[in-house]
């Protein structure tokens, strides 16, 4: 009575089919009569289920319906997990079927969510059907109840992949546990995957998601979806980049000679665009530019042959001669002889006679006296001219020969109000003690047509070179009359005059004596790093973080090589367009490359240029190391307008050489005007220096002078000067004629061409000596112009007091270096150490979203020769030290913390969500100076806590 107790299965389906049975019968007999057309009854056939009970999944909790259908049958019950349903949770419904005339009977019960969860059983809730007929009863399947669910988290997540094009991607997932099982689909930038749409793509039964040959196409965000009745679930998105590697193209033809005449450069090119790296894809291997050398034939002018004899005079009393154009002949694009080839004139010789009018003589005569007339009125105004000019010198002499040597000065300020001269607040270091002699400045007899129509001349005068020996002797200046005249071609006449000047046939300025002391600057370093610098020269080398091993120290040096032999090797047409600079030890072993600046004096533009970097080879031979406009992977060199930064492997000599291509390439010159009063206290002295543009070569300058007592009368002033061949013209002007005068043939000199172009940061100079009438004079007034022949001018306004009284020491211009020459650990360095790690963390790791170190290069304006960074360890390590060497000397972090701002910028609108983004660490970096304290907002204590990077 179990089933009674819980009140759900009362009667037993026996029992009451008994009674129905029994009521059945009695009722046929009753009624037989009555009803003729009643149902049907089929006596023989056991129940046919026509509708079995399904299994079912309870979704939440609502209930489920379980239906049976069977015919014939007297009675159809449920019987779950082996129990009968009280009948009075039975639906019945009894129709007729039309086909077969039989009843059928259907029954449905409903199914809680209660129910399944209180049974406790070996296996899952479960239901059947039981129908009875007059022959015997006949059961269902069985159907099973579940409770349906959906987990929320997946067994296994997609991962993000890179791949390359063409390769494989397989793609992972295994969905959150339910019942019933959910079935998975991939959503690929939220859209539907489908493998019947793309033979490419294979979706297994095992959920994977397996692409076969990967596309650009392919690159999105993969999503795995589950589901099933109860709900849906989506995986973490996969991100997969498809990245393609970088292919050079195929070489272009050569270009044509870049010069019409002489020595010139070809180039071609390729680029890396077969394919084009995409998506992080590595950088082409290799240099994209070739330049090779080339002569283009220079033209020749056609040149007559002798006349030939007369010929016999003929009846009309005329004979003929002629010539040929062929001595030489023009060739490339030479000019034709100019005249006519053939000449006739009149012969009578007796073989013919010929009349001859009185008008005749007098057109004869006349013409002789006109004649006459214009030669005697060309000597009148020849004289004449020469007459008035007779003040001006028109010889080109050394007036340091005048002069007699340099005497004592000191510094003193010449203008008021102007921060840039003699300010007395900031003392330069001229501790560098030189000794120098003042050049001849003699003109090039080739450069200037004035000595053209005389004869050997010679001039005797004695320098002040000779006068600081105490050499009595005179020294004997031949200058000869060209025998002819070259045309001012870059190739010939400039290349000419190199060579003789490097095979000893030309004498230039150069240093004042043969005693020349190195710079030289030692620190010693470790794993932190620092700088060295040579003040005031424009010379520093950096060494990064991490370059030297943990545990270990070099001490490290850097020597500017001076004089004139250091450069003797140089070839052609090349000079130096900064100091020499030797950095070692010589078996110093780094981790990094070291970024060394070196200053230049060129007007860097690679159509005018051919600038090349070159190293010192053991048998001091300069071997090129690179071409600035090429690309390289062993060293990097960034040319900005006034320095030159190196990313060097290998401690050595290295020298910045320039070849000119064209004329129009230009060189600096710093202009600047010393005086001093001599020793007889009335005669002073102007002296104008012509300097390459250098820091390090203007310091020669400052040493000679200090020692001497000078004083700088003017700013200094640059000039550009260009590769035309023509000579550099310095005069004096405006000097007050009441009150001083200038010795004779002194108020115009002159510097060659190749005294000034190859100077090779060594000092020019030349001397004007002015003596004043009256001991009362105490003020000067005049101007020195400096032009180029067909080039540029400056000049320099001098207005001085000259009483000895009023002189004073005083320095004569800013300073723009650190007089410190050795800085290590974090202090040498702008960015602070944590700052740079978190950089390089995040820049060195490859990223699908391009966030990479290349788009840092990009944003840092060193986006050229990416070959070389790619090489690197920590390639953003490599970048920040070249921006730390290229912005020494600014007082900000401005352009870093600019850049790497834009940075996040663009990736915070490309992913809107990500927003654990390391760019906000770098947007509030604010200045620190290399010569005072720098000041950060981020904690610097994060230095000594952050984990080091050797890369």
């Amino acid at each position: 009575m179990g089933a009674l107790a819980k009140g759900r299965y009362l009667f037993t389906p026996v029992l009451l089919l008994l009674v129905y049975y029994t009521v059945s019968v009695i009722s046929k007999g009753a009624t037989a009569d009555a009803q003729p057309d009643a149902l049907p009854s089929v006596q023989g056939t056991l129940p046919h289920f026509i509708q079995e009970p399904e299994d079912a999944y309870i979704v939440k909790s609502n209930p489920i319906k379980l239906r049976c259908r069977a015919a014939p049958a007297l009675q159809i019950f449920f019987k779950c997990n082996g129990e009968w349903v009280h009948q009075n949770e039975h639906f019945s419904h009894e129709y007729k079927d039309l086909n077969t005339g039989l009843k059928v009977r259907e029954v449905m019960i409903n199914v809680s969510r209660q129910q399944v969860e209180d049974f406790h059983g070996p296996e899952d809730y479960w239901c059947l059907c039981v129908a009875w007929s007059h022959l015997g009863t006949s059961k269902s399947r069985k159907a099973t109840v579940r409770i349906a669910y959906l987990r929320k988290n997946f067994e296994q997540d997609p991962q993000g992949k890179e791949v390359p094009i063409n390769g494989m991607i397989v793609l992972h997932c295994r969905p959150p546990e339910g019942v019933p099982v959910a079935e998975v689909e991939w959503l690929k930038n939220e859209e539907l995957v489908s493998s019947l749409t793309d033979d490419n793509i294979d979706t297994r039964a095992d959920h994977n998601l397996i692409i076969n040959e990967a596309r650009l196409s392919d690159s999105g965000n993969y999503t795995c979806l589950a589901s099933n009745i109860v709900a849906k679930r989506r995986s973490a998105t996969a991100t997969v980049t498809v990245f393609v590697n970088g292919g050079w193209s195929l070489w272009t033809e050569w270009s044509a000679c870049n010069v019409p005449c002489g020595r010139g450069v070809q180039k071609r090119s390729r680029t890396c665009t077969n394919p084009a790296p995409l998506n992080g894809g590595a950088f082409c291997e290799g240099m994209s530019v070739q330049k090779i050398t080339c002569n283009a034939l220079c033209p020749i002018d056609g040149g007559w042959d002798e006349w030939s004899e007369w010929t016999v005079c003929s009846s009309q009393c005329e004979r003929q001669r002629s010539r040929e154009c062929n001595s030489p002949a023009p060739r490339h694009r030479g000019k034709m002889c100019e005249g006519n080839s053939e000449a006739t004139e009149n012969c009578t010789d007796g073989m013919c006679t010929q009349s001859m009018d009185g008008s005749n003589d007098v057109a004869l005569y006349s013409g002789l006296g006109a004649g006459i007339i214009a030669v005697a009125i060309l000597v009148v105004a020849v004289m004449l001219y020469r007459k008035n000019h007779s003040d001006y010198g028109v010889d080109v002499i050394d007036s340091s020969a005048l002069t007699g040597g340099f005497q004592s000065f000191n510094f003193k300020t010449t203008r008021q109000g102007n921060p840039l001269l003699l300010n007395s607040s900031m003392q330069p270091d001229l501790t560098v003690g030189r000794t120098y002699s003042t050049p001849l400045c003699f003109q090039d007899s080739t450069d200037k047509e004035l000595f053209d129509p005389l004869p050997d001349i010679k001039v005797k005068v004695q320098s002040s070179f000779m006068v600081s020996l105490g050499v009595a002797e005179q020294a004997e200046i031949h200058v000869k009359a060209p025998s002819e005249t070259f045309p001012r071609d870059l190739s010939r006449d400039y290349c000419s005059t190199v060579d003789r000047r490097k095979k000893g046939l030309l004498t230039l300025n150069g240093p004042f004596s043969t005693g020349i002391e190195q710079l030289k600057t030692t620190g010693i370093f470790g794993h932190p790093g620092g700088r060295l610098v040579v003040p005031n020269t424009g010379v520093s080398l950096l060494v990064p973080h991490g370059a030297v091993a943990e545990n270990m120290s070099w001490e490290m040096h850097m020597v500017i090589n001076q004089g004139e032999a250091s450069v003797q090797t140089l070839e052609g047409c090349e000079i130096l367009l900064g100091p020499e600079v030797t950095y070692g030890p010589p078996g110093l072993d780094l981790l990094c490359p070291v970024a060394m600046t070196i200053a230049h004096c060129a007007e860097v533009d690679a159509e005018n240029w051919n600038i090349q970097l070159k190293r010192k080879t053991q048998d001091s031979k300069w071997e090129e190391v690179m071409a600035v406009e090429e690309e390289s992977t062993s060293c990097y060199c960034l040319m900005d307008s006034t320095s030159c930064h190196l990313l060097l492997d290998q401690p050595g000599s290295y020298a910045l050489v320039g070849e000119p291509l064209t004329q129009a390439a230009v060189k600096r010159l710093k202009l600047a005007v010393f005086g001093s009063m001599e020793a007889c206290s009335v005669n002073y002295s102007l002296r104008v220096y012509c300097v390459d543009d250098t820091p390090h070569a203007f310091q020669g300058v400052v040493a000679a002078e200090k020692s001497r007592g000078g004083q700088l009368l003017e700013e200094p002033k640059m000039l550009p000067f260009r590769a035309n061949t023509f000579s550099l013209q310095v005069s004096i002007q405006d000097v007050p004629q009441f009150l001083w005068s200038i010795k004779p043939f002194t108020t115009c000199q002159e510097f060659s061409f190749p005294q000034v172009w190859c100077s090779n940061q060594q000092p020019l100079h030349c001397a004007f000596s002015l003596e004043r009438y009256s001991p009362a004079t105490a003020q000067l007034s005049c101007k020195i112009s400096v032009r180029q022949v067909k080039g540029h001018e400056q000049i320099l306004q001098v207005y001085t007091a000259v009483a000895e009284t009023e002189k004073e020491s005083v320095p004569f211009f800013m300073q723009t270096d650190c007089t410190i020459t050795s800085q290590t650990g974090p202090k040498a360095f702008k960015i602070p150490l944590s700052i740079r790690q978190r950089i390089c963390a995040t820049f060195d790791t490859a990223n699908a979203k391009g966030k990479d170190w290349q788009l840092l290069a990009q944003k840092l304006h060193l986006d050229r020769n990416l070959g070389y960074f790619a090489k690197q360890r920590s390639p953003s390590a490599v970048i920040l030290s070249l921006w730390e060497a290229r912005h020494q000397d600014t007082a900000d972090l401005d352009s870093l913390a600019s850049a790497l701002e834009e940075i996040g910028k663009i990736h915070s609108r490309s992913s809107p969500k990500d927003q654990d983004e390391p760019e906000s660490d770098f947007n509030h970096i604010q200045a620190g100076s290399l010569c005072g304290t720098g000041k950060l907002n981020s904690q610097k204590t994060e230095e000594d806590t952050a984990p080091e990077y050797t890369g």
